[in-house]
């Protein structure tokens, strides 16, 4: 592997570690805290532990972002203000309630932007990503950003439906076995439509794993 390759090999994995890294912090201070025997004082209290490990490990990652990546994408700062906004809500109010809504504004929030930008002719993620993948064309950019646009909004309406069928830990457990899948499913099922719009089969995986957009 060159040089090169090694470099976008890393950037890749990093992304996702920024993405996903706060959500396993979340998961791993909550199960340390989670009481052995059901207990609503105690679970609530591992809750709380859990979102302020993750409201930390949130900022964190945004700033390893710019360290590492040289860049926070728009996409990035606002989910990383929804997760301070939000984790602070169920610390404040010690409701878990406000941090599992979280998603659901974010997948919402994107998918209906993506789509409105589609609609009005404006490739709204190339903006949104802050990214430049080189040789693809117009179409294509708009064509991915109406593609994530539905992507997110089939997240959002997942993720109230998990959150209404499971208990905390399994939303949580969900959001690793469930969410990071499907979306590295996706991703990958863009690449043959951003070949077909001007990239290199080499440059679409590349570019389409390196700066996917967060869904952690």
């Amino acid at each position: 592997m060159s040089e090169n390759e090694t470099k976008k090999a890393a950037s890749s994995w990093l992304g996702v570690a920024v993405d996903y890294g706060p959500l396993l912090v979340f998961l791993g201070v909550y199960r340390w805290n989670s009481p052995a025997e059901p207990n609503a004082v105690s679970e609530l209290a591992a809750i709380v532990a859990g979102t302020a490990a993750f409201m930390v490990a949130a900022v964190a990652a945004l700033a390893i972002s710019k360290w590492r990546l040289g860049k926070v994408s728009p996409m990035l700062w606002f989910s990383t203000a929804l997760i301070v906004g939000f984790g602070s809500l169920t610390i404040f109010f010690g409701d878990p309630t406000f941090v599992q809504l979280k998603p659901t504004i974010i997948y919402a929030t994107f998918g209906v932007a993506l789509l409105g930008g589609f609609v009005m002719g404006k490739a709204l993620l190339r903006i949104l990503l802050e990214a430049a993948f080189e040789g693809l064309s117009e179409e294509g950019w708009l064509k991915l950003s109406r593609n994530w646009g539905v992507f997110f909004l089939v997240l959002a309406v997942l993720n109230e439906v998990l959150r209404a069928q499971m208990d905390f830990e399994g939303w949580l457990w969900a959001k690793i076995w469930v969410f990071l899948p499907l979306t590295f499913l996706f991703t990958l099922s863009q690449v043959p439509m951003l070949m077909k719009h001007g990239l290199s089969l080499e440059d679409a995986k590349d570019e389409a794993l390196k700066d996917e957009p967060p869904t952690g």
